[in-house]
């Protein structure tokens, strides 16, 4: 699904990511942990198509057989909009716009009918729970309804893969937990690749594999038992 290879990034002199290279297969979930600096979001966003490595002569980075470093930026917000989806600490919801009108955004970037997507929004809402409060806007729901919102949101358009970046870093331990066992089902019932970021260890330890980044690479892999 994710092949990376030799990523590395500098802002000026600093040398955030050091070389590395991983590979993720379908239907994995990945969980990357370390130490606040170690690189775990700037990999991330850059294994999202967020950022861009700094060009190196081995560097590779192909999503589900694609060639990201090839694509003309047009072609990679399209690719971006359509296979990846993206869950973060903070919800990122629209104030203005209820849960519902949120998820459909992603959707109606991608050109696809208003009735398929709202349908589609609706379908995933009732999945999460949510169907009470579709019509909700995000200052209305708790921070546990905001994130799942955000959730649906990702999954709108059938991603391939979800970047989580500290997805329960501002939830409550039980909404935390209950957030952890949603991704894991979706993996299950959907087949989603989920690769997250935490400094949360009981859901760093439910993933299929742990990395452990230390200044700037993958200093080790756990497997889960």
């Amino acid at each position: 699904m994710i092949k990376a290879k030799n990523i590395h990034k500098y802002y000026e002199d600093l040398e955030v990511l050091k070389g590395v290279s991983l590979e993720i297969k379908k239907g994995e979930v990945v969980s990357i942990v370390g130490a606040s600096g170690a690189g775990k979001t700037t990999l991330l966003q850059i294994l999202g198509t967020l950022d861009q490595p700094t060009l190196n002569k081995d560097l590779a980075l192909e999503i589900n057989g694609e060639n990201i470093l090839k694509m003309s930026d047009k072609t990679l917000s399209q690719f971006r909009n359509k296979n990846l989806g993206f869950v973060f600490q903070f919800h990122q919801l629209l104030p203005e716009f209820t849960a519902l009108e949120n998820v459909c955004i992603p959707g109606f970037i991608a050109n696809r009918p208003k009735k398929e997507v709202e349908a589609e929004a609706e379908k995933l809402l009732k999945y999460l729970g949510l169907e009470k409060r579709m019509n909700h806007k995000p200052n209305e729901l708790s921070g546990g309804e905001q994130q799942r919102v955000a959730v649906a949101r990702a999954m709108i358009n059938k991603p391939k893969v979800i970047f989580a970046d500290e997805p329960s870093g501002n939830l409550d331990t039980n909404t935390a937990n209950s957030l952890h066992q949603l991704f894991f089902k979706l993996r299950d019932e959907l087949g989603q690749t989920f690769i997250i970021v935490t400094h949360n260890e009981d859901l760093a330890n439910m993933a299929d594999r742990k990395l452990v980044m230390v200044d700037g690479n993958i200093r080790n892999e756990i497997l889960k038992k």
